[in-house]
């Protein structure tokens, strides 16, 4: 059905008005064209360029060896690991109403004292070690008496060697 054009003010007939009802209607519920799928990724194939600079460090831990990278880590976690007992050392002497300089002084260096008693007893054990002789030497005197038999067995194809030092 087509628009039928009509000058306003004018009155529709009954079977005009409904066959432009009938149009506005299936204008309204006609379906509209699908639109075109929107793409969500993309893939370049063209090959890559390869590298024209020399590598450069970058901000943050220089580069080193790896025994540095791991004492290193080692040195870091040590340094976290020793924040814990500060805070909690203070926060007992400080629920305790002792919180004053000396008290919080004194409850720190004890865990700082026992690390390095450790250290120190570790360090002369190991020490120690070192130093001790595992090579002993014996000597004797006297004449050397060395004696030696020797037994061999043939049957057939096959032989037997015994060698007996005594």
């Amino acid at each position: 059905m087509e628009h039928v054009d009509r000058t306003p003010g004018i009155q529709l007939s009954e079977s005009d008005a409904a066959a432009e009802a009938r149009r506005i209607i299936d204008s309204l519920y006609k379906p509209e064209p699908a639109p075109e799928p929107i793409p969500t990724s993309y893939r370049d194939t063209t090959p890559a360029a390869p590298p024209t600079a020399a590598p450069v460090a970058q901000e943050g831990r220089p580069p080193m060896s790896q025994r540095a990278t791991d004492i290193s880590g080692v040195m870091l976690a040590g340094g976290l690991a020793s924040l814990p007992v500060g805070g909690v050392t203070s926060l007992v002497l400080y629920t305790l109403g002792q919180a004053n300089p000396t008290s919080l002084a004194i409850g720190a260096a004890g865990p700082v004292a026992l690390v390095l008693a450790l250290g120190s007893l570790l360090r002369s054990a190991g020490r120690a070690r070192r130093d001790m002789h595992t090579e002993h030497h014996h000597h004797y005197t006297g004449p050397v008496v060395q004696r030696t038999e020797v037994n061999t067995q043939t049957k057939g194809m096959f032989s037997r060697t015994n060698n007996h030092n005594g």
